[in-house]
């Protein structure tokens, strides 16, 4: 489990010092100092803090001055500050220091016990939010495994319809040159002909493993792609499935960029997709369409994907993220829970969904490059 940060603030050294001693004599916890409020901004944009202690009467800066800003700021403003001070003991101080945001404020002489029981508490309430945090991520782990096995499985079925095709080419290919060679009808064409197509029938099938092994390749890195290659990719390894269930998929995108994982961003499409797919199915929905469209907007790409298949009721489009929540017959509830996941947690982006229309509408905002 990672350690407890504490920044202490004092333009005395040897108060530092003391207060090194104190703390690192009842605590395993990491310690950092600064000897102005100038060094302590520096330290504070640089490591992650839990814990501030600072004096209040420093030079040029002082700590009520210190506290004030840090409040302002998105990265510290909900850090714990303790202000520990030998002159400005009187009310009027203490209750200047609550007001600013303090949760503590003890004057000199510092006694260790007090101290130290002040910073058990916080020490012990970070410990807990670190468990609980920990305890979320691995339950999250197991609902995105969960999810990328239940679409491995859907995609298995459409994998298997797509070999199927160019491997019963191959077969009619291979009975052709029999009954050719039987009434010797094989030439130089025919060869070139039998040698041109079943080569390309071959590369389609090594194309479709390639891309099924590619999209569940768990070690790919964060990088700066095209969000239409994202896009190309999962309506490939959708195969004929359009076709199949006679949905118009219409498509506007240019060149837009995106910043995380590319096949990570094909599983969210494809859950989208599919999720889409079954209720056209389920309600026998009639001129079915899906929309795709992607625009950018400052330092964000905007992908909206719509269908036409009559959304949702209000308390429904509440929990579509919820965990094992689904409104399937057959469904585990985890692909959209997932969906939420990887557009929040990967891609650092936002998601939306409402009732547009026509149907169903998800928005996704993601970052153009890294935050």
């Amino acid at each position: 489990m990672e350690r407890f940060n504490i920044l202490l603030v004092d333009d005395v050294p040897e108060n530092i010092y003391s207060l090194k001693m104190m703390i690192e004599d009842s605590f395993d916890v990491n310690l950092f100092s600064a000897l102005s409020a100038q060094e302590g901004i520096e330290i504070l944009m640089k490591e992650d803090i839990d814990l501030i202690l600072t004096d209040v009467q420093m030079p040029e800066i002082d700590g009520f001055e210190f506290v004030d800003y840090l409040k302002n700021i998105e990265r510290t403003k909900n850090i714990p500050v303790i202000f520990i001070t030998g002159i400005y003991d009187k009310d009027e101080y203490k209750t200047k220091g609550y007001n600013l945001g303090a949760v503590e404020y003890i004057t000199k002489p510092i006694h260790d016990v007090l101290l130290n029981s002040k910073l058990k508490v916080y020490i012990d309430i970070f410990e807990k939010r670190k468990s609980d945090e920990e305890e979320i991520a691995a339950k999250d782990r197991v609902l995105i495994h969960q999810s990328k096995m239940a679409t491995m499985g859907e995609m298995i079925g459409v994998i298997a319809h797509q070999l199927k095709q160019p491997l019963n080419i191959l077969s009619l290919y291979c009975n052709d040159v029999k009954n050719s060679y039987e009434f010797n009808e094989i030439n130089d064409k025919f060869i070139e002909d039998f040698s041109k197509n079943t080569k390309k029938q071959i590369t389609f099938l090594s194309e479709t493993i390639d891309d099924f092994r590619d999209f569940f390749n768990p070690n790919k890195q964060k990088r700066v792609f095209e969000i239409k290659k994202a896009i190309d990719a999962s309506i490939k390894l959708l195969g004929n499935q359009f076709e199949v269930n006679e949905i118009n998929l219409n498509i506007d995108v240019s060149n837009e960029k995106v910043f995380g994982i590319e096949t990570e961003l094909e599983q969210v499409i494809l859950n989208i997709i599919n999720n889409a797919i079954d209720v056209f199915k389920d309600r026998n929905i009639e001129n079915r369409e899906i929309n795709i469209t992607v625009l950018s907007k400052n330092s964000y790409t905007i992908l909206i994907i719509e269908d036409n298949a009559g959304g949702v009721k209000l308390d429904t489009l509440e929990k579509l993220f919820d965990p094992y929540y689904t409104t399937k017959a057959t469904g585990t509830g985890t692909g959209l829970y997932m969906v939420k996941l990887v557009i929040k947690n990967s891609f650092q982006g936002d998601l939306k969904v409402n009732n547009s229309s026509k149907g169903l509408r998800y928005i996704i905002a993601l970052p153009q490059k890294e935050l």
